[in-house]
């Protein structure tokens, strides 16, 4: 039995001298994923906020915004007003957690929340209630190309079954990290909907054809 799959290319993979065309080609997307890394809270940096504008702009397909940077409390609010569908921040990284999702609802985006593999599910339970995303990352943040870590499955599940038990309209379950045909079938399995693969996508012969593989495969 089939079942709602979100498949969100990341363009932390793509060749980012030709942006527009690498774009173009995963167009069958449903959301497109926007890496944002500042050197600080993850060792690696990508767009500028400029960039990160012309992106949004640009693509035809809802821009899923994952902020991997120290201050989200205060920049967040920023890639909202851009005009980005989802704005996932890391819990890890924020102060005022409740404050952020709710400045980024007010400004018409989906709000989410992302959790590092070693962060346990149970520090963000209270906030799922809140929060239209749950993002568990299935490596550890910063690099695109790692290795699904298996050890999460087990917190997928656990997030899977938490937001079942939540009442009234209920949040994305998301992974990013090592997402491949066969992984994407684990993750689906443990409850996860919503799916961010990066090199799996952008280094298939055709881009749309391995999103549509990774759709099938997740949603059977």
């Amino acid at each position: 039995m089939s079942r709602v799959v979100r498949i969100c290319p990341s363009i932390l993979n793509a060749d980012h001298a030709h942006l527009n065309s690498e774009i173009d080609k995963v167009s069958s997307a449903d959301l497109l994923h926007l890496d944002i890394m500042d050197n600080i809270f993850v060792p690696n940096q990508t767009f500028s906020f400029h960039q990160s504008k012309e992106i949004i702009a640009y693509s035809q397909m809802p821009v899923d915004t994952h902020l991997m940077i120290h201050n989200p409390d205060e920049l967040a609010v920023d890639y909202a007003a851009a005009g980005s569908a989802n704005v996932t921040f890391h819990f890890e990284a924020s102060k005022s957690p409740v404050d952020t999702i709710n400045a980024i609802k007010d400004l018409g985006a989906r709000a989410g929340i992302a959790i590092r593999p070693k962060t346990p599910l149970i520090e963000v339970s209270h906030l799922l209630s809140y929060v239209d995303t749950l993002l568990v990352m299935t490596v550890e943040p910063g690099f695109g190309g790692q290795s699904f870590m298996m050890d999460q499955l087990h917190k997928i599940k656990q997030a899977h079954d938490a937001i079942t038990a939540l009442a009234g309209e209920k949040p994305w379950l998301q992974v990013d990290g090592g997402i491949t045909l066969e992984t994407i079938i684990l993750a689906a399995d443990a409850g996860a909907d919503t799916f961010v693969a990066g090199s799996t996508i952008y280094r298939a012969n055709s881009p749309q054809e391995m999103i549509e593989s990774l759709r099938h495969a997740a949603s059977h």
